[in-house]
């Protein structure tokens, strides 16, 4: 447990990140072995292959910061930043309901950007630099 955060607040973090990482981590499968949903996307956005891969990467590494309490402030500012990326798009080019989802995708990443956003202001105090000045 984090010596900053009292019980409750370590085990909301500890969920919330779990939550961030399993829905980033389900979605990795589509992005890297190019499925159908994901190529679909990512050419409507006209950033196919490369956006598709990079986002990939990026959400990986956000995953892997996410399950660990030391690092799980950075990882959700990464998982913050890429799900940003995803609603804007959602609500720009793609629209809400893609391929008939019923708006699933959006939903997910809106579910994500706010487990990341708990995640990284519980857990603030050990952001680097930041970090610091906001324990004072």
């Amino acid at each position: 447990m984090s010596p900053t955060l009292s019980k409750s607040a370590n085990v909301v973090a500890r969920i919330a990140a779990l939550v961030a990482a399993v829905i980033l981590g389900q979605t990795l499968y589509f992005k890297f072995t190019g499925q159908p949903e994901s190529i679909y996307i990512f050419e409507k956005l006209g950033a196919e292959p490369w956006g598709r891969y990079g986002s990939g990467a990026v959400e990986l590494v956000a995953v892997l910061l996410l399950l660990s309490p030391r690092t799980a402030a950075v990882g959700a500012l990464l998982a913050m930043g890429t799900m940003a990326g995803a609603i804007a798009s959602h609500l720009g080019p793609l629209g809400i309901d893609v391929q008939g989802d019923g708006g699933t995708l959006f939903a997910l990443a809106v579910v994500t950007f706010v487990c990341a956003a708990t995640v990284a202001f519980l857990r603030r105090r050990s952001l680097p630099i930041v970090g610091p000045r906001l324990a004072r």
